[in-house]
């Protein structure tokens, strides 16, 4: 019997992909239904003590500042992990989910605290979607179609290695996908999948089949990075080594924005190796160089044992641990537009 060819690169096995620093996030059926126990017992998650901050989103700004010429560096936060980003002459979203239920049905699992920011029909003409693995409260099928049908030919959805079949599968063919250190550059931006430490799976029988990471988008006015779902590890000092040459002093410096998650942590022992906690996020953000960050993945599902509104109250005694400054790495409300500063030329 012929045998498959051995990998070629370090996170591909016979069996999927692996993490670079842990290899894979293996946590048991027994250990799940520990933490499950656990959460019964102690009657976590808490309900939050203030709702997540919304506000009515600036549509007038957004659909203006959605033309080339014209365009101001901004995102505004749709929720949870989805964010608009509109630089360097491109309306970016990612990891779209606009449903009412992060789960493969509509009738049962994580349901929305708090709706969209911005539903699918106010977003602007939306040019990129990047996907940054495939779990369903970052990569949702009702959401992705309603956005390739709006403009088949023109969104280009970018998604980690595997997930082109996934899409193809839907009808949806305007897509490519990328391995760690891939890039694609579209009207003079370079989209990089970075490594990050996480898992994948949408199925029992598929875990680790398609890839996952985060994104490092390099353009003329802004360069920017988001980290899908992360836990702490060696690769956001290595997503900084790995720009350096794009990133002197001369040249700008380093990220002009990081979108970091700082949410679904608690219990450690059960999620330290997929999601960073707030702290850790501080790190992330030290380790890329970021000149400044806002926190997401947050405040939209009740995904994990701390209160939906929680991760803003660490992240700020994280921040103030570290030394950093209040504006340095904050959080959004949902539907929130804010300016971020352009590039030196």
């Amino acid at each position: 019997m012929t045998q498959p060819p051995a990998p070629t690169k370090p996170h591909h096995t016979p069996t999927g992909f692996q993490n670079n620093y842990l290899g894979k996030v293996a946590k048991s059926g027994r250990e799940f239904w520990r933490w499950q126990y656990q959460r019964l017992r102690d009657g976590v998650p808490q309900a939050p003590a203030v709702p997540t901050p919304v506000q009515s989103p600036d549509l007038v700004f957004v659909h203006a500042n959605a033309h080339a010429a014209a365009m101001r560096p901004a995102i505004t936060w749709v929720g949870h992990a989805t964010m608009l980003v509109q630089a360097n002459g491109l309306n970016v979203l990612l990891d779209p989910m606009f449903s009412a239920r992060a789960s493969p049905v509509q009738f049962i699992g994580p349901q929305r605290a708090q709706a969209p920011g911005l539903s699918i029909v106010q977003l602007p003409a939306i040019d990129v979607v990047l996907i940054s693995h495939n779990h369903y409260d970052h990569l949702d099928k009702n959401s992705v179609l309603a956005l390739a049908a709006r403009a088949p030919a023109a969104t280009l959805f970018l998604v980690p290695l595997g997930l082109k079949a996934w899409f193809t599968g839907l009808g949806i063919g305007n897509v490519k996908e990328l391995d760690w250190w891939d890039s694609v550059v579209l009207n003079g931006t370079q989209f990089h999948l970075a490594p990050v430490q996480h898992w994948s799976a949408r199925g029992v029988g598929d875990r680790n089949q398609t890839l996952w990471g985060g994104w490092a988008v390099l353009g003329p006015q802004l360069h920017w990075y988001f980290s899908g779902d992360a836990g702490y590890s060696q690769d956001f000092a290595d997503t900084k080594a790995h720009f350096a040459a794009q990133q002197s002093t001369a040249q700008g410096g380093g990220f002009d924005l990081a979108l970091i998650a700082v949410g679904a942590y608690e219990p450690r022992w059960f999620m330290r190796e997929q999601h960073v906690n707030p702290a850790e996020a501080v790190r992330a953000h030290l380790d890329l160089g970021a000149k400044y960050s806002v926190g997401v993945h947050w405040g939209t599902f009740e995904l994990t044992d701390e209160p939906l509104d929680q991760p803003p109250k660490d992240l700020a005694a994280a921040r103030l641990a570290a030394g950093l400054a209040a504006e340095t790495f904050g959080v959004m409300a949902i539907g929130e537009t804010r300016q971020v500063a352009a590039r030196a030329p």
